[in-house]
């Protein structure tokens, strides 16, 4: 389930060609894969900045303790008093006078801390100083951050503490580290109460790291504008790559696959290669060879079964017109002995002439509409009368139709184009289940007309007053070799032959029947206007087949 809600999210029912696919799918992943790259990168890039800002504080503090251990090693640092060098007030002698009559004004560690740090902040290398929680000057007040870790290192046994901070809109690294009294400090602070290994305070660090964030914004603008072109370019090459030996391949073996088997086209040859679309061409013409031998087996079997059914009901038709040759014939051999028994007599020679043309004509009649019906003839469309084509059919019935009332009510005034052997053989197979159906008599209904649904179509009607066809099989009744007669009555092709018949005109066949009000079976066949080239067929002349 999860897998077909993902396909309905990646793939819309609507039609989507492969190569669409095929390149959205390797957009994607492409797409994915240069994310999580730049996803890496960026919290890579920031890592080795923050390294490098945390190695770069500890080497300043480094730097900033050996100073002030020189300073204090040395009691200080003097320097020539002028206009800008401050004195410390927070020292018992700020000052030393020479013999000279030259001041020099005295640094101490922090003082040479605090304005190192002025240098260096007016440099933009960030800034520095000493701070306490218990400061000598108010300028070494501890800030927030200042506080916290002083309050930290003396709960905990910590070597420094590091806190990326954004203060005034400025981003900064922010190192602090615990200053231990030594024993050249207690020069200084021994009066504070403090003795070597207190914590006396703390140096406190801020490297601005601004500059870290617009660096690695422009690397990864570097990263994803050659991420953008790597995947326009991988999409380009994949598209015609796709587009060359795959679409364009299955286009051809689509287009021939759509064409077969009613138009093929011998200007479109299938795909060649050793890939699996040349292998797929290779097998679908193997397929089609195999289908053409099908079909050609399948034509000759159901050609076959259609003369068969109608061979069997022209023995059924024949075994009923039998009496209707053997009466004239026995008339006219009859009179054929009188004419020989009298030469002489020209009376009796006039008077059985024209009785024994009248039998033959009769008899020729029959014999040429058993030879037009049992003739296994192609079907192709001409343009007929159709009612006249049922009534020809009705002629080869009627002998079999004793005690069976003949209602017609043919209305199709126009000719049409139609197979002409196929609408025989439908009508006849149909009119002959009927007359079996109704061995003690009944009445055979046969309507014809034009109706429009909403295309013109054929309607010919056949039904019967029989017993009907039970429920039960009336579904079955098409199917081959199906029948409910006894053996020897019937084939039970019949009405399989008509429905390959009406389906092959383009047309439908219905049935419909209740127990006791008989059967009703209903042809609709498409009207066709041309019979491309044939010429109009007389009505009033049946066709003649040598």
């Amino acid at each position: 389930m999860q897998e077909q809600r993902l396909s309905r999210f990646f793939f819309p029912r609507r039609i989507m060609k492969l190569k669409y696919k095929f390149i959205l799918i390797i957009g994607l992943v492409l797409t994915v894969s240069y994310g999580l790259i730049l996803l890496y990168m960026t919290g890579l890039q920031n890592d080795l900045v923050i390294g490098q800002a945390k190695h770069q504080a500890r080497m300043l503090h480094r730097q900033l303790i050996l100073t002030r251990e020189w300073v204090s090693d040395h009691h200080g640092l003097f320097v020539v008093k002028t206009d800008n060098v401050i004195e410390n007030p927070y020292l018992d002698q700020p000052n030393l006078h020479t013999e000279t009559g030259v001041t020099l004004v005295k640094r101490n560690p922090a003082m040479v801390t605090r304005e190192l740090s002025e240098y260096a902040m007016k440099a933009g290398y960030g800034w520095f100083r000493v701070t306490s929680l218990k400061p000598v000057n108010p300028l070494n007040k501890p800030d927030d951050f200042e506080r916290s870790s002083l309050e930290l290192f003396e709960k905990q046994d910590l070597q420094e503490y590091i806190e990326i901070r954004t203060d005034n809109a400025e981003k900064n690294l922010r190192y602090i580290a615990p200053l231990l009294v030594k024993p050249s400090c207690l020069e200084c602070h021994a009066k504070h109460g403090y003795k070597v290994g207190d914590i006396r305070g703390a140096l406190s660090i801020s490297i601005p790291i601004d500059w870290a964030d617009r660096i690695i914004r422009k690397n990864n603008g570097t990263i994803l504008l050659f991420g953008l072109i790597s995947v326009l370019t991988v999409t380009v090459l994949l598209y015609v790559l796709f587009n060359i030996l795959v679409s364009s391949r299955l286009s051809g073996l689509e287009q021939i696959m759509d064409n077969y088997p009613d138009s093929p086209d011998p200007n479109l040859p299938l795909p060649q290669g050793d890939d699996e679309i040349g292998r797929l061409s290779s097998r679908f013409a193997a397929l089609c060879e195999r289908l053409e031998r099908s079909r050609q087996k399948l034509d000759l079997a159901h050609e076959k079964a259609f003369y068969n059914e109608k061979m069997a009901a022209l023995g059924q038709i024949t075994a009923g017109i039998s009496h209707e040759i053997n009466n004239p014939l026995g008339g006219m051999l009859n009179c054929v002995k009188n004419m020989q028994d009298e030469p002489e007599n020209h009376q009796l020679h006039a008077r059985y002439l024209p009785l024994l043309d009248k039998g033959l004509r009769r008899i020729e009649n029959i014999m040429q509409q058993m030879l037009n019906f049992g003739r296994n003839a192609p079907l192709l469309p001409r343009k007929v009368n159709i009612d006249h084509e049922i009534r020809e059919c009705i002629s080869l019935l009627q002998y079999r139709m004793k005690n069976i009332e003949l209602i017609l009510d043919l209305g199709v005034t126009e000719s049409h184009c139609i197979d002409t052997e196929a609408i025989k053989q439908i009508v006849v197979n149909i009119g002959l289940n009927a007359i079996q159906a109704m061995p003690d008599g009944g009445t055979l209904t046969i309507i014809s007309s034009t109706v429009t649904d909403p295309e013109n179509h054929l309607c010919i009607i056949i039904k019967d007053s029989g017993p009907g066809i039970p429920e039960e099989i009336i579904e079955h009744i098409y199917d081959p070799f199906f029948t409910t007669k006894e053996v020897g009555q019937g084939t039970g092709l019949g009405l399989a032959v008509t429905y390959a018949l009406v389906q092959k005109m383009g047309g439908r066949i219905s049935a419909t029947s209740k127990p006791g009000q008989g059967s009703i079976f209903t042809v609709l066949l498409p009207i066709i206007e041309h019979c491309q080239g044939l010429t109009d067929e007389p009505a009033s002349h049946p066709r003649q087949k040598g």
